[in-house]
């Protein structure tokens, strides 16, 4: 069977898997508080050109989310995202089981429109009655988006003016981001890493599903960590007790410009299939430049291709037709998108 089904299926990077075989029996400080931590969040600073970031090493993605939400905002604060937002779709209620309500915006093609965010935080506080309500307390946002597409700089520019002028967080979910990384390398996008640590007041840089086992890098931007972080991380049952092992991964990733490296194979394969399926007359649900392809099948090839291709349901479209998606990875095989393609 070929498997495009998600874009952390495999395990992990060679590299990674080999310094942590070395390490196997180095003892280490616990908690993060080791070297190769330290080695890690330095190289992501100097990645970010952001001397003052303050970075933190978390395992997973529904967990990173649940847990910068939660101690960013006050507890009479909810979150604003589209309605598109993963953590109002597929995060199973895990913002709002920490007490904090998710505020949504429309979404256009995956994203907030700035002027619509402004809008809301404007119709909020010229209620009468705002103190009776969920005060808009941070904005999440995701690059690439739920359904793959990307911000542009003008639009990530647009909505960190109006947060900073109503003194919001920005919060940007980057658990795909080497594959925005590097679609910025390759010409169709015009977000940098550099821009995301001016332009947010927190993000993250995805490792789970970027070629690490797994682990997610939470980076502050200008010295506004929460107070007591670390503490609130534990509170959450998610403080790691063989940070290093986080460590390792990331350290690794930005070394050499592997993560980097990563991002590009993804989408590269994406190019190629996604070039395929429209000289084949495939129906695309969404046009993105990401590693993530959505298409549209009847129900009955839908069936027939199962047979020999794991791919994730997307949605429904009428009675005869679903919508799929087809992923590829950091370790997605030039071979491998060529037999997709035969088979199609």
């Amino acid at each position: 069977m070929l498997s495009f089904v998600n874009d952390y299926c495999e395990n992990a990077h060679e590299k990674i898997l080999t310094r942590l075989l070395d390490g196997a029996r180095v003892k280490n400080p616990g908690y993060g508080e080791d070297e190769i931590c330290r080695s890690a969040a330095e190289k992501i600073r100097l990645a970010c050109k952001c001397p003052d970031a303050q970075v933190r090493f978390l395992v997973g993605g529904t967990q990173t989310n649940q847990l910068v939400i939660d101690t960013c905002t006050e507890a009479y604060e909810g979150v604003i995202a589209c309605s598109s937002g993963h953590v109002n779709v597929h995060e199973a209620g895990a913002i709002e089981f920490t007490g904090h309500k998710v505020l949504t915006l429309p979404e256009h093609d995956g994203k907030i429109d700035a002027g619509e965010l402004e809008v809301l935080i404007k119709t909020f506080y010229a209620d009468g009655n705002y103190e009776h309500m969920v005060f808009p307390g941070i904005v999440y946002i995701s690059h690439p988006t739920e359904i793959g597409t990307l911000y542009t700089k003008k639009e990530l520019t647009d909505l960190s003016r109006i947060c900073r002028e109503y003194d919001i967080p920005l919060f940007l979910d980057g658990a795909r981001l080497a594959y925005a990384l590097a679609c910025a390398d390759m010409g169709l996008s015009d977000v940098t890493l550099e821009d995301i640590a001016k332009l947010c007041d927190v993000f993250y840089i995805g490792g789970t599903k970027c070629g690490a086992l797994f682990g997610e890098a939470v980076v502050f931007t200008h010295g506004n960590m929460p107070k007591r972080f670390v503490t609130r991380i534990k509170q959450h049952g998610a403080l790691l007790a063989k940070g290093w092992l986080l460590g390792v991964m990331f350290d690794t990733l930005f070394t050499d410009g592997l993560y980097y490296e990563l991002g590009h194979n993804a989408i590269e394969r994406a190019i190629e299939l996604r070039a395929a399926l429209r000289e084949k007359g495939y129906q695309l649900l969404f046009d993105t430049p990401t590693n993530q392809i959505m298409v549209v099948l009847e129900n009955s090839r839908k069936a027939e291709l199962a047979k020999k291709v794991n791919f994730s349901f997307w949605e429904n479209i009428d009675e005869n037709h679903t919508a799929i998606r087809f992923c590829t990875s950091w370790a997605t095989a030039k071979e491998d998108v060529k037999k997709l393609i035969e088979i199609l």
